[in-house]
């Protein structure tokens, strides 16, 4: 039987997880870093609007009142005028139909690319294929902390090994 090919994803990204955001538990994050230092910003496989068939009625990139990521404005080479965002930078906030709010995280520090207008338009794209077309935002890591963004964050077989602790130590905790 032929092998099937790897991803696209598999093929050229490196996957890093920050689990529990903000101590809040089960809300995973996927970071998907190229070998180019771009990083897209994703949600894990455990992350709860993942889970139960839940379905989303709203997704915003407005902040704050004064802060919108939609009006990140990048120009030129060196991404000049990207949003510059640290670790704890909310990028979107997505409410499900029951009402639950969650907050997608940068989770690592860099410039603002861009935020995926088309979950906008088709939030769907989110729980049908969250690291690709349903991603969050991109993001770019300055060039001289490029090696230790990923500090701090878990590998996939670190990350699988926490979710498998969560499943069988407190199957109901997310």
């Amino acid at each position: 039987m032929p092998q099937k090919a790897p991803s696209v994803i598999d093929r050229y990204y490196t996957r890093w997880y920050k689990t529990d955001m903000k101590g809040k538990p089960c809300e995973d994050h996927c970071i998907l870093q190229h070998s180019n230092r771009i990083c897209v910003i994703t949600l894990a496989e455990s992350h709860p609007i993942l889970q139960d068939g839940r379905t989303i009625k709203n997704i915003t990139y407005q902040i704050s009142d004064g802060c919108s990521r939609l009006k990140n404005k990048v120009s030129g080479k060196s991404k000049r005028g990207g949003q510059f965002l640290t670790e704890f930078a909310p990028l979107c906030r997505i409410t499900c139909t029951d009402d639950v709010e969650y907050t997608v995280f940068s989770c690592i520090r860099g410039r603002l690319l861009e935020v995926n207008e088309a979950i906008l338009k088709r939030p769907s794209l989110l729980l049908e294929k969250p690291s690709t077309e349903g991603y969050i935002a991109v993001i770019l890591p300055k060039f001289e902390e490029s090696k230790s963004i990923t500090e701090g964050l878990l590998t996939r077989a670190q990350y699988e090994e926490v979710v498998s602790k969560r499943t069988n130590h407190q199957p109901d905790l997310c």
